[in-house]
């Protein structure tokens, strides 16, 4: 045992302290250190219940916004899964995939705060139509707001990114090539073929070879052409998917 020798002065003559049990101290310790855990534990399961909690609020909403403009809603699951797809077929990770086809749905979130006359109209859009349709995409990244949580931070990214064109042409910024986001590149693509190959109010869809026709020509003006012959290398896998994901919704 340790001790410290020295005069006590009430007593005027030499004294020895013992500290404490060094075993004692020890158990001490690993109780605080489970103690520790224990709290941050609960704190990691309460953030991720307020994570999940604002996942599915954006979820319902982005739900809300899809059915103003499809009455189905099936876009988004397949914009979901294809997007995960595409992610993995570019070599991202697992992590990234899955995350990407989570928020991938959100893109269009925006469309919430567009008028119907703009978002459903047949036509041409004006000038001043077309300023108010294409805000969709801040509009987006402003209701998913700034996050430190990957999940939320790459929703926004989608959302400001996905009308963004691989030549500068795009909108709301005007950036180009890998200046735009890489899961932003992955949407655009994504949307733009299901979008085509869908019924909509105003036209049929799109057979997939005229999709892909009219997807070719954007080759590198649009799109980011590696990602896009990934798309087209790929087009079966892509079938089968939107194949499942529309039987599914048919017996929800």
């Amino acid at each position: 045992m340790t001790t410290l020798s020295g005069p006590i002065p009430q007593f005027g003559k030499p004294q020895t302290l013992a500290f404490a049990d060094p075993f004692a101290a020890m158990a001490q310790l690993q109780r605080y250190a489970d103690d520790l855990k224990y709290v941050m534990h609960e704190k990691e399961s309460a953030l991720k219940q307020i994570e999940k909690a604002h996942l599915h609020s954006l979820t319902v909403l982005a739900r809300a916004a899809e059915y103003r403009d499809d009455d189905t809603g099936v876009h988004m699951d397949r914009v979901g899964g294809f997007s995960g797809l595409l992610a993995k077929l570019i070599g991202r990770s697992d992590e990234e995939a899955k995350m990407l086809s989570l928020v991938a749905p959100m893109h269009d979130i925006g469309k919430i705060a567009i008028p119907d006359s703009v978002l459903k109209k047949p036509g041409e859009y004006t000038l001043a139509e077309r300023a108010i349709m294409n805000n969709h995409a801040v509009i987006g990244a402003e209701i998913i707001g700034e996050s430190d949580i990957p999940l939320f931070a790459m929703a926004a990214q989608v959302a400001l990114t996905h009308h963004e064109n691989w030549d500068g042409s795009g909108y709301p910024f005007g950036i180009a090539g890998t200046q735009i986001a890489w899961c932003g590149r992955v949407v655009a693509i994504i949307d733009f073929f299901d979008a085509l190959t869908m019924h909509r109010v105003y036209r049929k869809a799109f057979s997939d070879e005229r999709a892909l026709e009219m997807m070719k020509i954007q080759r590198g003006r649009k799109f980011d052409p590696e990602m896009l012959d990934v798309f087209i290398e790929h087009l079966d896998e892509f079938v089968r998917m939107r194949e499942q994901i529309n039987s599914s919704s048919k017996n929800r």
